[in-house]
């Protein structure tokens, strides 16, 4: 007996080439950059629950903190229109800040990261202050584009 399914697969294949051809280039570059922006999916990941989603120190946990998380957005603004790239990526690390003058409430993503190498990388070789590098690294360029201008 014939089912009526292969009959709807050619207009099913034109509806979905039809979706795909109307979409822009910008579109789709826009959904595949948000999708494989590994800046941006470290910062949802690790830093939206104090920061908000927006970077703008509204996050969901800012009420159980004993400091305000700062608004990220605006690091540059307080810096005389400069991005303190470095400063930011050493208070992401927080292995060599001095703990008392980030407030306590503020994670040592360094060792954070570092301790899930072990995890991710246990059976390959690979170097793990490079693991640790890269993901800090992602996340300071991706706060550097967030910056109101």
């Amino acid at each position: 007996m014939n089912t009526p399914a292969p009959m709807f697969r050619p207009v099913l294949t034109l509806l979905s080439g039809a979706v795909l051809w109307s979409a822009s280039p910008a579109t789709v570059a826009q959904t595949a950059l948000e999708t494989f922006d590994f800046g941006r999916r470290e910062y949802v990941s690790n830093c939206s629950g104090c920061h908000g989603p927006a970077g703008r120190g509204d996050g969901a946990f800012k009420a159980f903190l004993s400091v305000s998380p700062p608004d990220l957005t605006r690091l540059s603004q307080r810096n005389q229109g400069q991005f303190p790239q470095q400063r930011i990526y050493r208070t992401i690390d927080g292995r060599q800040e001095v703990r008392a003058h980030l407030g306590g409430d503020m994670p040592i993503w360094g060792a954070d990261y570092l301790s899930r190498y072990a995890a991710d990388y246990a059976d390959v070789p690979y170097d793990p202050e490079s693991y640790v590098r890269t993901r800090i690294a992602a996340l300071v360029d991706y706060l550097n584009r967030i910056q109101v201008r």
